[in-house]
């Protein structure tokens, strides 16, 4: 039997905004304080992942939170001529004073005194704030300025891409977009009449029950990845009903060459083996469970 539209209707609201808008807040105004040790360096500091994206469902507690250094970047030439890359070179001849190393251990530092040693832990990708009872958990990036140039004729005439870069214990490098990725969502929101951001909900909804049930494994299906794996689909797929949205939107998924799905911002495959790519089996196994799940209700 087929899940109930008043089921997936539930399931496709969005979950608590003021407790983490509250915990956001509190984290950004921390990592400004004029007591940091980068406050002299130029830094941004925003919302990503579920919450950022307005994607986030009852189950999620983490606020997702990135401070960018914007004193250093890194850029990618790989793709211009190579006139371009030598002109590149050339602008950009010195080394940097400041290192992201000094940053992260400033962010780590600032993050300690403001909340206590006791809720401030080191991860393998982020910093991780644990809770109390007004404020949610939090993970905070501490990164650096990444861009992919598209054109690069002088110091006044270029353009790029904006990513960011920082380090991972375990995976090395990660190079993401999250600024494209959160723009192109938006994008997609509107193209389908608003119909795509309820549909990431009621796919991570179906996620949790998935996971919760034992069917898949916590890590199978990441929200971040429902995220690109939905924005591939045509908005034309959209509409109707959120029980039509599904199942067009899944038979769409199983039918079509996965392996040229994009990621949301766009820069490289969304399946693959990387450490920013899904496993291609794990999507595979996360739309047959989905399958499962719709036709067992």
């Amino acid at each position: 039997m087929a899940i109930p539209e008043s089921q997936l209707d539930t399931w496709s609201h969005q979950g608590s905004i003021t407790q983490s808008s509250s915990t956001y807040q509190t984290i950004r105004n921390a990592l400004n304080s004029d007591s940091a040790l980068y406050s002299a360096q130029s830094f941004n500091v925003f919302l990503q992942g579920s919450y950022g994206n307005d994607t986030n469902i009852y189950a999620e507690s983490d606020v997702d939170t990135v401070i960018r250094l914007d004193s250093i970047f890194r850029g990618d030439v790989s793709a211009l001529p190579f006139d371009q890359q030598a002109a590149y070179h050339v602008a950009f001849a010195g080394n940097a004073t400041y290192t992201f190393a000094e940053f992260r251990q400033g962010v780590a530092t600032r993050l300690t005194n403001a909340f206590g040693a006791d809720f401030v832990e080191p991860g393998n990708k982020a910093i991780k704030i644990k809770p109390t009872q007004s404020r949610r958990n939090a993970d905070v990036v501490a990164c650096y300025q990444y861009r992919r140039y598209t054109r690069f004729i002088s110091l006044e005439d270029y353009s790029y891409i904006p990513g960011i870069i920082f380090p991972s214990s375990s995976s090395g490098e990660i190079i993401n977009f999250p600024k494209a990725h959160s723009d192109n969502c938006t994008t997609k929101h509107q193209g389908t009449n608003s119909w795509f951001k309820p549909t990431v909900r009621i796919f991570k909804n179906m996620r949790s029950r998935l996971v919760a049930d034992g069917v898949i494994a916590k890590d199978t299906a990441p929200s971040y990845y429902i995220e690109g794996m939905l924005y591939n689909v045509p908005d034309a797929k959209f509409g109707s009903s959120y029980g039509d949205t599904f199942c067009n939107c899944v038979n769409w998924l199983i039918q079509t060459d996965r392996s040229q799905l994009n990621c949301a911002h766009e820069q490289y495959r969304l399946l693959g083996n990387s450490n920013v790519q899904w496993p291609s089996e794990k999507c595979t196994s996360f739309l047959n469970a989905l399958v499962t799940q719709w036709k067992n209700w």
